[in-house]
């Protein structure tokens, strides 16, 4: 049973509320993002519920899977619904993109060219026939609510606030934002781990770091960016013009995405030693902020192979997910070893590069 995946986290929003430092209207679009999102959050448990019962857990694809991409935008049309009116599609499978005038924002433009990028990236180089494995449609809806402060995946569709314009820009121009909420959906088809504590932390960690592959192939995929040469920034540019932030958060130096005296700073740890006990009540036990440790461990083994990250840590990473060997409530040693389980050549690499983030970590931490 798992809440919406959203990328900007409550604790982020609370902060910002609790600070106050923002203008009113930017602080009453904060709580009004908050409460919609517990509103919405028993859509995802119904949906995660039927779908548990229905679906087949998918092992590592072997067989060549077939293009079946099938998007579609619909505007929001500024509706808090928890299933927003489907009666104004803006872009369909095959349309043309559509002129500013209709769109000022390319909000359409931005979601439908990114859906394409991330299902791409999944049929190309990990033989998936989008998030379920077997084509399933991509839904866009864009212009959700009034100033809603986010973008999230939930079990069906993704959804996308307009931002406030002041502390947040939109969310539809940032590819790995695309990614990482698409690949929610990836986790759920496959092994949907719970969203609380570690497993939560892996549940988001994942859908960084594929993510983070998505913008390093899809920006440019006539000359995609090397581990190396990869900022390692996931949702950069989202903040607003001002705020003190390079990013959403860092891969490579967690903990330095944004200090902003109206935001608040990055939380998050990079290592065992400072992973963050939390009650369930924050952050779901800190799955936004303790991804940052298995996070780091992903950009320290993509970067001690070297070479395109989705051609080398990417696979191994992919294959402990679809393994079908990850619990629902698996720890971060439980998926450290998965992926050494699963290295091949790079296991060294890989296994040192958890040991620089604290594997084994520690005894009787397991259900943090």
């Amino acid at each position: 049973m798992a809440p919406i995946c959203c990328i900007i986290p409550e604790h982020v929003l609370q902060n910002i509320i609790e600070v106050g430092q923002a203008p009113q209207h930017v602080l009453d679009a904060c709580q009004s993002t908050i409460d919609q999102t517990k509103e919405l959050h028993n859509t995802r448990i119904e949906h995660k519920q039927s779908l548990l019962a229905e679906q087949e857990r998918p092992t590592f694809e072997v067989t060549e899977a077939v293009r079946h991409l099938n998007r579609t935008v619909y505007d929001a049309q500024h509706t808090s619904m928890r299933d927003p009116p489907r009666n104004k599609i803006m872009i369909e499978e095959g349309g043309a993109l559509i002129p500013k005038e209709q769109d000022p924002s390319y909000d359409a433009n931005e979601c439908y060219i990114g859906f394409q990028k991330t299902y791409d990236f999944y049929l190309n180089f990990f033989n998936r026939d989008s998030i379920d494995g077997r084509g399933i449609g991509l839904d866009g809806f864009v212009h959700y609510s009034k100033g809603y402060q986010n973008a999230f995946w939930d079990g069906r569709q993704m959804i996308f606030g307009d931002g406030d314009g002041v502390l947040f820009n939109g969310f539809t121009d940032e590819l790995d934002v695309i990614g990482h909420e698409l690949t929610h959906g990836v986790v759920e088809y496959t092994s949907p781990l719970d969203y609380s504590f570690q497993s939560g932390a892996l549940n988001e960690s994942l859908a960084d770091v594929f993510g983070i592959m998505i913008k390093q192939w899809g920006n440019d995929p006539a000359n995609p960016q090397t581990a190396e040469q990869s900022d390692w920034l996931i949702g950069e540019g989202i903040w607003g013009k001002g705020v003190n932030g390079r990013a959403l958060r860092d891969m490579k130096a967690p903990g330095t995405a944004y200090n902003d005296r109206r935001v608040g700073s990055d939380r998050q740890p990079g290592h065992w030693k400072n992973f963050q006990k939390l009650p369930l009540s924050e952050d779901k036990g800190g799955v936004h902020i303790n991804s940052g440790i298995p996070n780091h461990a992903f950009y320290l083994a993509s970067t001690l192979i070297g070479g395109y990250s989705w051609q080398t840590a990417g696979p191994i990473w992919y294959k402990a997910l679809t393994c079908g060997k990850l619990r629902q409530n698996a720890s971060f040693k439980e998926f450290a070893e998965l992926t050494i389980l699963n290295a091949g050549d790079h296991e060294d690499k890989i296994r040192e590069a958890w040991k620089q983030v604290g594997y084994p970590f520690g005894e009787g931490r397991d259900e943090l």
